[in-house]
């Protein structure tokens, strides 16, 4: 008696006959598939920067104007203040980097099974308000803060510290908001990296330190500059640190900015300043492609 065996193919057609019609339906729509995100980034995104960019070239009477620009730049209270947004966002770039790195080389070389909970530290204050954990810090260090009330509940001080209202709680505050992009970044490349090339250099005659420089810092640089062009631009448009926690001691653009917008109200002149930033953003992320592509190309 003959029997039928079962068709293998009946699935396998099934499935192939409907991704023939979803390649058909994706053929018949197109570009269409990215319309509505195309209208949202349109009306959303590039309408209103292109507006501010415009606002920025435009005087009261609306003619075409580059007062702002020269008042920004000739006059010394905003040229200081252009200075200094600079200053601050290298010193907070490079602390993020000195904190950043041995954080990020340990999670991928030594932190093992602690990898998921390292991360998930690192990576959780992002999901909390950038308000909050700024105001965190005024909770510890003001003059009634924790730190005060308990030193002097141990009798190491006999008033309280004044610590808020700083330079150095600004650069700890924004280190502390900024460096999980550091980390992250670097932690992403170094993952990347075979640990051979470390293992034949010791068997060559290197020290776990030569090889580190010589090996796995190069061939992390990719990631470095990810994580520099991150927080540097992050820090040129941060101002609530400044606010919460310099008390007017340091002084930004994005700050300028704020204090424009919600004191003066001279729109003009703040869409001046956001342009300026805006085009220090652009030439940082043009210099991080030239150098990828240059890297890419070179190996």
């Amino acid at each position: 008696m003959a029997t039928s065996l079962p068709s293998s193919h009946g699935p396998q057609a099934a499935a192939g006959a409907v991704r023939a019609r979803r390649a058909s339906l994706v053929g018949q729509l197109g570009p269409a598939w990215a319309l509505p995100a195309v209208l949202f980034l349109l009306g959303f995104f590039v309408l209103p920067l292109a507006g501010n960019v415009a606002r920025g070239f435009t005087s009261p009477d609306g003619a075409f104007t580059l007062a702002y620009y020269a008042k920004l730049f000739t006059d010394a209270y905003y040229s200081g203040i252009v200075v200094e947004t600079f200053v601050v966002s290298i010193i907070s770039t490079v602390a993020c980097l000195i904190v950043g790195y041995p954080v990020a080389y340990f999670i991928v070389r030594h932190a093992g099974r602690w990898n998921p909970l390292i991360v998930f530290c690192l990576i959780g204050p992002l999901l909390t308000s950038i308000i909050m954990r700024t105001f965190g810090w005024t909770v510890l260090f003001a003059r009634k803060g924790l730190f005060n009330n308990w030193f002097m509940q141990l009798g190491l001080i006999d008033k309280p510290l004044r610590i808020i209202d700083s330079e150095l709680m600004v650069y700890v505050g924004l280190v502390h908001v900024l460096v999980p992009f550091m980390v992250l970044s670097i932690a992403a490349v170094l993952k990347g990296v075979d640990r051979r090339l470390e293992e034949s250099a010791q068997i060559l005659g290197a020290t776990p330190l030569q090889a580190f420089f010589r090996i796995t810092l190069p061939l992390s640089m990719d990631g470095i500059a990810t994580g520099c062009i991150l927080v540097f631009v992050l820090t040129n448009g941060s101002f609530l640190t400044m606010l919460l926690l310099g008390g007017g001691k340091v002084n930004t653009l994005s700050l300028l900015i704020y204090q424009q917008f919600t004191l003066t109200q001279d729109m003009s002149f703040a869409s001046a300043m956001g342009n300026v930033l805006l085009f220090c953003s652009v030439i940082a992320l043009v210099l991080q492609l030239r150098y990828v592509r240059r890297r890419t190309v070179s190996a």
